[in-house]
């Protein structure tokens, strides 16, 4: 059963209207580009917080490893393997589906496959953004070919209204628009991961990239 995580920006107490704060002097070449913020520094942290503590709670006297999808998801991972207050292990894969684009392929490449077994193994795979399911989708059956014990998902964002496959994600912390977003990993063209919050790009940045 999928855990009961994600909130709704746009709902009431959300950060949807929240205006791009100003950033370091060095940064303003990105905060100019963005238009909005969906969700906070602090929104953020507090919902991995929350997330971390119910997989602690989940997984409490079991063996767990934490599997990171490369880029996008490796700011996430850090701080929820922060949150979770249990004994565990870190892998990652990197995959490619999206190159400059703003919308995914479908084509899913493996660029690093995993340093260790999993066989036997308690895997939460960990994402940055879940929108058609495609890679995802790709990501869990080849890790279930590789026969662990458990295979779980936590995301931090899944757009709504774009799921193009059926998926299981037990631990999702947002709920978001179908728009392209930046921040907090996140990326276009390689920039924008190391905002603190996750928003959205004016427009005519990404335009002729879709």
């Amino acid at each position: 059963m999928e855990t009961s995580l994600d909130t709704h920006p746009g709902a009431p107490g959300s950060s949807s209207e929240v205006i791009v704060p100003r950033l370091d002097r060095r940064m303003q070449t990105l905060e100019n580009d963005l238009e909005q913020i969906l969700l906070t520094e602090e929104e953020i942290q507090r919902r991995i917080a929350e997330a971390g503590e119910q997989i602690a709670r989940d997984y409490a006297g079991r063996d767990l490893i934490l599997i990171g999808v490369l880029k996008g998801a490796s700011v996430f991972m850090a701080d929820l393997a922060r949150a979770i207050d249990l004994p565990l292990e870190f892998d990652f894969m990197a995959v490619s589906s999206y190159g400059a684009a703003t919308q995914t392929s479908g084509v899913v490449r493996i660029l690093k496959d995993l340093d260790h077994e999993i066989a036997g193994r308690n895997v939460l795979l960990v994402e940055d953004i879940v929108d058609s399911g495609l890679t995802l989708s790709y990501l869990l059956k080849n890790l279930r070919t590789r026969k662990p014990a458990t295979l779980e998902v936590c995301a931090l964002l899944q757009k709504t209204g774009v799921q193009q496959v059926p998926l299981e994600v037990k631990y999702r912390l947002f709920e978001i628009p179908p728009v392209f977003v930046v921040g907090y990993g996140l990326d276009f063209a390689e920039r924008f991961r190391n905002l603190p919050y996750v928003g959205t790009l004016r427009p005519e940045v990404y335009r002729d990239a879709i």
